[in-house]
């Protein structure tokens, strides 16, 4: 029984070492398609050919797509979530006045036949063999006509057929802004399979996760339309409304004519487009000669606001490009359409009738995500925090120094926001799932405020010269990759030295909180007493600030045990003392400094208001 359960250690134990040097590998596609719109009646057909690479170990006997217009129908689960969940989006839910009573009207729920939202597949094949499928909401399942190997290739063709929904978020006809057609996620899109298996997840109203791969995409419209999206024009002509770039016109009949837009679009994990009639178009160049294209309705109130934002865009992307890494594509397009703001493949979709300063704001933030989400590709269902918090930090940072804003501390708000969820009793950890979050605001504010907080948070904690290293490392190293938490927290590891398990865990997989304060300064001889505790469940390393009456500072630093580091000082001009270091166990820290009480003025915990302490008021001690 003895040898049995030895060699059973071994064969475990090899199998554990020989799993922690898997290599990486992810699946890759390539599209082509070629759709004809009908755009007087919102709908169109098309014929997709998918290459698919089976990059994994694993042999596929079926796959899945999304199919995300379906989700724009009544009794569909985003209908259904919308008349469920406790504060509904707003765009999905109005409030209408009847009588003396407000009545909730769900927008989904409502919409008649020739308003829906649909996507139909039919004549799917593999390799030319039929295959089965199973429509499932937004989800099509496909049991294959034969197993994909590891590291082989198949070739899937199908038919689809599909109607524009009216907008009500996202993609969508006609909306409040009158843009006509706002294209996203609007083709059979193969889900992701990785080392967590199949993201077939239906879709809800969250985010999304996305092979990488090159798509090839032909779009057939009357050519009165001006199109704007992913991927670069072919063979650019002068065509109406003064847009540069231009297709084949098609004749149809004596009446009609069209015109085909054929765009590629390589190394991106989404196609994203929108059409117009009244469509601007101008074209700035930005650093690195990358093309910024901006598309915009030809209103006269908004045009100055538009011009406006072209330069201030421009020094954004330079802001990006030097403090994450160059943007890796010829061009990024700003379209008016959608709703709010929504990052897809070199391009945004934005509303663009509100002031500059919301305009700039959001186009500021869609921007950063064609970092954080179109080139470090996580999965927004499982961790949004990654791409929306990134993302949300370089925003503020962007903003702080493209408008010369220059505040000591440009995340402020943030923290603030982060601290009325802790109030409210309603925070879930981050690794709940995007639509598993009992109500919508607690979703917003843990995964665009805390997960700022997690990088602004993580420079209290390294200093700022190792995050921004960090964030250029982590870009370096996952670009046209899909990371994860642990790839975020490993890179900062790398570059720091320091241990940060410990912060991965307790600010994204639990809802621990940070609470230090000061107990008591007491006076003992020569010498000043000053007690610390740690309230809260989360540890963290200490700066502490002593403010004298003579208006001198000196500045303490307690290291945390557990992260088997020490920081840099960041501020030479004022003396810091390292102290011994403070373990988790232990709620109690005592530190004496050789005055008189009577000589200090301030005591302050982390005078940067980086660390997220939650009750601020016991963080600092003033002598009287």
């Amino acid at each position: 029984m003895k040898q049995i359960l030895f060699f059973a250690f071994l064969f475990i134990n090899a199998f554990s070492v020989e799993a922690q040097k898997m290599p990486y590998w992810q699946q890759a596609v390539d599209y082509k398609m070629e759709v004809a719109v009908d755009a007087e009646k919102y709908q169109y057909k098309g014929k997709q050919l998918l290459v698919y690479t089976n990059n994994s170990s694993d042999t596929l006997k079926k796959v899945y797509y999304h199919l995300y217009n379906n989700a724009f129908q009544p009794g569909s689960e985003m209908a259904e979530r919308a008349d469920n969940i406790k504060d509904p989006d707003a765009r999905m839910v109005r409030k209408n006045k009847v009588g003396d009573s407000i009545v909730k009207e769900n927008r989904i729920q409502n919409l008649k036949p020739n308003e829906i939202g649909y996507l139909k597949v039919t004549n799917f094949k593999q390799d030319g063999l039929e295959a089965t499928t199973k429509t499932k909401g937004t989800i099509l399942e496909v049991l294959l006509a034969k197993p994909i190997l590891p590291h082989s290739k198949t070739t899937f063709t199908l038919d689809f057929e599909g109607q524009v929904p009216l907008q009500i978020r996202r993609s969508g006809r006609n909306n409040a802004e009158g843009v006509a057609l706002s294209m996203s996620q609007w083709y059979p899109k193969i889900a992701e399979f990785d080392f967590e298996g199949w993201h077939a997840d239906p879709y809800i109203a969250r985010e999304f996760h996305g092979v990488w791969g090159n798509f090839d995409v032909k779009i057939t419209i009357d050519k009165d339309y001006v199109l704007g999206g992913s991927g670069y024009l072919q063979k650019p002509n002068k065509i109406g409304h003064g847009y540069q770039d231009a297709g084949v016109v098609v004749k149809h009949s004596r009446r009609t004519k069209k015109l085909t837009w054929h765009f590629i679009a390589p190394m991106v994990h989404d196609f994203t487009w929108a059409a117009d009639k009244e469509y601007l178009h101008d074209v700035v160049k930005g650093p690195n000669n990358v093309d910024l294209h901006f598309l915009y309705k030809n209103n006269p109130k908004i045009i100055e606001n538009w011009k406006k934002m072209q330069p201030l865009m421009v020094k954004v992307m330079d802001f990006y490009n030097k403090n994450i890494g160059n943007y890796p594509y010829n061009q990024y397009s700003f379209i008016q359409g959608g709703d709010g703001g929504m990052e897809y493949a070199m391009c945004t979709l934005i509303l663009g009738n509100g002031s500059l300063e919301g305009t700039f704001g959001t186009a500021t933030h869609e921007l950063g995500h064609a970092w954080f989400q179109h080139i470090l590709a996580s999965n927004e269902s499982k961790h949004p925090w990654m791409d929306e918090g990134f993302t949300t930090y370089v925003e503020d940072l962007a903003v702080n120094e493209v408008l010369g804003n220059k505040a000591k501390n440009p995340f402020e708000g943030n923290y603030k926001a982060y601290y009325s969820l802790v109030n409210s009793g309603k925070e879930q950890p981050q690794t709940t799932h995007a639509d598993r979050y009992d109500e919508n605001r607690p979703y917003s504010i843990s995964s665009y405020i805390k997960g700022s907080i997690f990088l602004s948070q993580l420079g209290y904690l390294i200093g700022q010269d190792k995050l921004a290293e960090t964030i250029k490392k982590y870009y370096n190293d996952f670009k046209f990759k899909h990371p994860t938490p642990n790839d975020i927290k490993r890179t900062a590891e790398r570059v720091s030295g320091a241990e940060l398990d410990w912060y991965l865990t307790d600010w994204t997989q639990t809802t621990n909180t940070i609470d230090y304060g000061i107990s008591s300064v007491v006076e003992k001889g020569d010498k000043t007493v000053i007690n610390l505790e740690r309230i809260g469940r989360m540890p963290m390393p200490i700066d502490l600030q002593v403010e004298y009456t003579d208006g001198t500072l000196e500045n303490f630093y307690i290291p945390l045990r557990m992260m088997y580091f020490e920081k840099a000082n960041a501020n030479p001009a004022v003396k810091r003392t390292i102290l011994s270091d403070w373990t988790w166990a232990n709620p109690k820290y005592k530190l004496s400094i050789p005055v008189v009480k009577s000589s200090i003025k301030k005591i302050t915990i982390d005078p940067s208001g980086l660390m997220a302490d939650v009750k601020a008021e016991n963080n600092s001690y003033e002598v009287k």
